[in-house]
Formats: C-alpha cells, sequence, structure tokens
C-alpha cells in the first residue's frame, strides 16, 4: 500500500537533488560559557573582494540554498524592472523584514493607497508584529494576526503595486499574484537568476506565501556586490535604486534594535539582508560582498558571524565607519543569572579562531 513519504523519505529526495546543505558544513561561531564551549553552530560562508575574488571560504560557497528574506532586495529589482515606481522608503519597505511598528505600517500602507489598493488586497500570511512592543500595543488596540503586520506585507504591496502598473495588460491582475507564474513572479525570477548568475532549479513557498527559488551561497554574494556597487557603477539603475533605498532607511529594512538595520548604520552604504533559516548576504560599496547559511537554521549566531565577516570583507576601512557600533554588533554575550559569562565567538577572522 502506497502513501504518503515519510519525512525520512523526503529528506533523502531533496539531498540527492540538490545535496545536503549540511555535509560540507564547517564551524561558523562558538558558544562559550565559562571556559568551555557549550556548542557549536556549523554552516557555509563565503567573503567576496572587490573583483568577485573569494577572498575566504567555509564550508561549501557553491551550496544550493533558499535564502529566503534575503532575496528581497533581488525581487524589488526585478519589480523596479518590470515598470513599478517606488521612492526611497517605499522601495525600504518593498525589501523589508520589517519590526511592523506603526511607521513600518504606515509606509505599507502608502504603497497600496497609491497604487489605489487597500490591506484586503494583501495576500500574505496574516502575522503579529515582530517587535513585542508593537505586537502587545497591536493587541491591545483589538487586532489579531492581519497581513499587513506580518513582516513581509512591504515586499507584497510593492508586487500589488507592480501588477497595478501593468493594469491594462492580460495576466496581471492583482488576484493571484502568489502563482509562480504570475508576471510580477516570473519578473522576480528572472531578476534573481540575472543578478546571481544561477539557474534556480528549485521552487518552494516561502513562510509569507510568496514563490522563493533556490541559488547558491556564492550566487547570492554575487547579487548583493552587483546591487550595493550599482550607486558607483550603474546610477539610477534598478539595483542602484534598491541600494540608495537600503542604505538611506536602514530602520525601515528591520527595526531599531535588529542587527540588519545597525550594521547599515555602523558601515556607510553597506547593504544587508537577513533571512530566516540562518541566511544573511551583504555587500559594500566597492563590492565586496558576505552570504552565509548556519545549518541549523538558528539566528543566535548570525550577529557574530555577520561583524566578522564583515571585517574579512573591509567594512572596517570604510569612510564614516562606526567601529564601536561594528564592534557591539557582533557582541552577543552568553547569560549566567542574567549576568555576562560567555559569548558567542565566531569560528574566524579578527573576532575568532581559525575553523
Amino acid at each position: 500500500m502506497h502513501g504518503t513519504p515519510g519525512a525520512a523519505a523526503v529528506v533523502a529526495a531533496a539531498a540527492a537533488r540538490s545535496g545536503d546543505v549540511a555535509s560540507a558544513a564547517v564551524p561558523l561561531a562558538r558558544v562559550v560559557r565559562g571556559e568551555l564551549v557549550e556548542s557549536v553552530h556549523l554552516g557555509h560562508l563565503v567573503v567576496l573582494g572587490p573583483e568577485g575574488d573569494v577572498r575566504l571560504a567555509l564550508g561549501d560557497p557553491e551550496v544550493t540554498v533558499l535564502a529566503r528574506s534575503s532575496l528581497k532586495p533581488l525581487q524589488a529589482v526585478g519589480m523596479l524592472r518590470a515598470g513599478v515606481e517606488l521612492d526611497g522608503p517605499h522601495l525600504a519597505l518593498a525589501c523589508a523584514s520589517h519590526d511592523g511598528t506603526p511607521e513600518h505600517l504606515r509606509v505599507v500602507r502608502e504603497t497600496l493607497l497609491a497604487a489605489g489598493l487597500d490591506e484586503s488586497a494583501l495576500d500574505n500570511t496574516p502575522d503579529l508584529p515582530l517587535d513585542p512592543d508593537a505586537a502587545f500595543a497591536w493587541r491591545q488596540d483589538g487586532h489579531g494576526p492581519e497581513p499587513v503586520a506580518q513582516n513581509c506585507s512591504g515586499k507584497h504591496a510593492a508586487m500589488l503595486a507592480t501588477c497595478v502598473a501593468h493594469a491594462d495588460e492580460p495576466g496581471w491582475g492583482t488576484d493571484g499574484y502568489l502563482d509562480a507564474e504570475h508576471p510580477v513572479q516570473v519578473a522576480c525570477r528572472a531578476a534573481i537568476e540575472e543578478l546571481t548568475g544561477q539557474q534556480a532549479w528549485h521552487t518552494t513557498v516561502d513562510g509569507c506565501g510568496a514563490p522563493l527559488f533556490s541559488t547558491t551561497l556564492i550566487g547570492l554574494a554575487r547579487a548583493f556586490a552587483r546591487i550595493a556597487s550599482a550607486p558607483v557603477e550603474d546610477p539610477g539603475t534598478p539595483p542602484a535604486l534598491v541600494a540608495a533605498a537600503m542604505s538611506g532607511h536602514p530602520e525601515l529594512v528591520g527595526g531599531a534594535a535588529r542587527d540588519v538595520t545597525r550594521a547599515m548604520r555602523a558601515v556607510p552604504g553597506l547593504v544587508a539582508k537577513d533571512g530566516a533559516d540562518g541566511v544573511y548576504a551583504a555587500a559594500l560599496r566597492d563590492g565586496s560582498a558576505v552570504a552565509f547559511k548556519v545549518t541549523d537554521g538558528g539566528g543566535r549566531p548570525r550577529p557574530a558571524v555577520l561583524a566578522a565577516a564583515l571585517r574579512v570583507a573591509g567594512a572596517a576601512d570604510v569612510p564614516g565607519v562606526d567601529l564601536a557600533a561594528l564592534d557591539a554588533l557582533g557582541t552577543t554575550p552568553v547569560l549566567g543569572h542574567g549576568e555576562p559569562v560567555g559569548a558567542v565567538v565566531p569560528a574566524f577572522g579578527p573576532g575568532g579562531p581559525s575553523a
């Protein structure tokens, strides 16, 4: 009797198709408590120099990953190329995994209003704001999980606005905009493949309901390098507009306490984007870039790994960099009875031993 494949069969089939993401993973960070290493976070990481040369590779830079929300800047490039018009704050929100503060929701609603739409057009997964204080206030106002409060609502509002820009053309209706074959998703996929230089062999569904396309870790780094360097290399182009929006409005890309916002505030011109399940990508204006994947999917090691990787990429030499803020970004204490008794230590670079 044949039934639904078990979890082990699904994992085996996925590994056969794309390679096991854990098979070549190496330590990216160690959690030290007292004098002992308590746990180790494994993963893959690549740092590119300004000319695209590999400055540091840990694990397998060619590993196929689902980059989750780290793909949002690439998707935004696709939407701009498809004809949507968004200014800096609204474009930054299109690239965001936002905290759901009143300011974030105001900008999302403005994007919808400019397209002649309201919140009812959003088809992303209902949720509460990410920020605990914002979520508490949202509940106090009588709200529950709603699409507009979910962290991807800026991207979805931009997708809808892109559809409205083609309102007179067949197939561009806002209904069904999350279908992988809808023109707005085709445009996003084309941008992802062009910027990464990799064909997206795998298509699935992200947590917000939008199509999610695979790439390689080094492809993701190359894409961020192209976006971050575009204001110098290709001013006025969609990648340049995305870079300017993100680095110019870092508080909209995440939130005041979020590491992605803190990183872009610390390093002028930095374009950075976190993604669920342990993914991160960032690039400097000179084209140096970073991408990594923590294979356990955890977020705890990401700030320490990001800060160390940015130093390898040359962030400390960027004019105007706030070195104290960059150091603070990479500081994740391990607490005992509320007091620091250890730290999350990167396994490479100036902040840690070699892997």
